[in-house]
């Protein structure tokens, strides 16, 4: 749950709430939630029984055979090092439209801020960091105090009523409705991004086959009532008419509305602190995937080294922290949002749901920890769900499939470019 709540939720609220000229924006988060508990029904399935450091990227090589789960595992690092700096700068983007809130800054301004932050977190992190489950703990407090003090400021201050059904010449059955649903979808999906994480750390779970499964399900059900509440609170105080796609600080501005600037100025903080949290833990975890490929012989072989006296994967946090900082300088943030999920999409959640479905027809589900509930629906109804966002994320879906393109003909040439053990 700490992992899946940074920036996102804060930054994207005002761009979703946007879409709808309806008032019934809640859909969207709605929405969100259930993709992700569709495809925690695969996630699960496959953490419970590969329980092994990496997560997607063992799934894929178990999943697809000898050839074809060499070239996905390869694809997904081949994409994780380029989404991961995008999601780097997400969160550098994020933390300094923030920041405007406290400290007037222009455009060219937000970039030094946000590149400067990368840099910062680079320095922070090149080095052996120990104490990071305790630092985990500290801002994971931080970040459920937050929301529970917005959730109840707003519920406190109640004006107006949540719109959830459609009213007048409205309805749920229009292409105008469904096209707003796709457009925040792509938003509120991001903000629930995370709640794998606990796969990826599956060779430290005890009782793999019970703990992976509650803790996904627990986080997605956790993090949607905080997401849902927020945004019944926030916008049952701030007009959904007055929002605006633009606005940057939209939680900082209810708290003023409420408690006056210096509310604003604290929450505003504290949502800073989540910001710089979530990039910190994200450079660290993410640093290490493309590592544990080269030292698996299938990725860049100078991904493989470490450093000489304080043994991390330098190299691979260089490049890491090198990409964030150029792209939080290049793009905006509704732009990064779209261009991460439309890399993950197919690599990643659809390929996925093909996996596990060769893996049941190759071993049978007599030894599965844990069997995703009504087989094969919810693996349909997820790949239907991505296929809808990746559409959903426009020119971005284009971009994202180039990229895995690229990645295979790199695969395919890679004994020409020496990628070995």
């Amino acid at each position: 749950m700490i992992d899946m709540v940074g920036i996102g939720p804060f930054v994207v609220m005002p761009f979703v709430v946007a879409q709808f000229n309806s008032g019934l924006f809640i859909w969207a988060w709605i929405f969100g939630a259930f993709t992700a508990f569709m495809d925690a029904m695969i996630w699960s399935e496959l953490g419970a029984k590969y329980p092994l450091a990496g997560g997607t990227y063992n799934f894929h090589r178990i999943a697809f055979g000898e050839k074809g789960g060499k070239l996905m595992s390869f694809l997904y690092v081949w994409q994780t090092s380029i989404q991961a700096p995008l999601v780097v700068a997400s969160a550098a983007i994020g933390f300094a439209q923030y920041l405007t809130y406290i400290v007037p800054l222009e455009f060219w301004q937000q970039k030094i801020v946000s590149g400067s932050l990368v840099i910062l977190v680079f320095i922070l992190l090149y080095r052996k960091i120990e104490t990071i489950g305790k630092i985990s703990v500290v801002m994971g407090t931080i970040v459920v105090l937050t929301i529970i003090w917005i959730i109840i400021s707003g519920l406190a201050h109640q004006q107006q009523g949540l719109r959830l059904i459609p009213t007048g010449n409205e309805s749920f059955f229009t292409y105008a409705f469904w096209a707003a649903v796709g457009q925040a979808s792509v938003k509120t999906v991001y903000a629930y991004l995370g709640y794998y994480n606990v796969c990826h750390l599956g060779g430290e779970i005890k009782n793999p086959g019970k703990n992976i499964p509650r803790s996904i399900f627990i986080s997605i059900i956790g993090i949607a009532t905080l997401y849902l509440l927020m945004n019944i609170s926030v916008m049952g105080v701030m007009p959904w008419q007055s929002v605006k796609e633009g606005d940057r600080y939209l939680v900082s501005s209810f708290m003023e509305q409420l408690y006056g600037h210096q509310a604003g100025i604290i929450v505003t903080v504290l949502i800073l602190c989540i910001a710089f949290s979530s990039l910190f833990a994200v450079v660290l975890g993410y640093s290490r995937v493309p590592y544990a490929a080269a030292v698996d012989g299938n990725f860049f072989k100078a991904f493989a080294r470490l450093h000489p006296t304080k043994n991390f994967p330098f190299v691979s946090l260089m490049v890491l922290c090198g990409l964030g900082f150029v792209f939080s300088l290049l793009f905006r943030m509704s732009e990064v949002i779209s261009a991460i999920l439309a890399m993950r999409i197919v690599i990643q959640f659809m390929a996925q749901g093909v996996g596990v479905s060769l893996l049941r027809q190759k071993f049978g589900t007599k030894d599965l920890p844990f069997k995703m509930w009504l087989f094969p629906l919810p693996v349909i109804v997820s790949i239907a769900i991505w296929i809808f966002l990746f559409v959903s994320t426009g020119w971005f879906a284009v971009w994202g499939s180039l990229i895995a393109v690229a990645g295979v003909i790199v695969y395919l040439v890679k004994d020409t470019i020496r990628i070995e053990p």
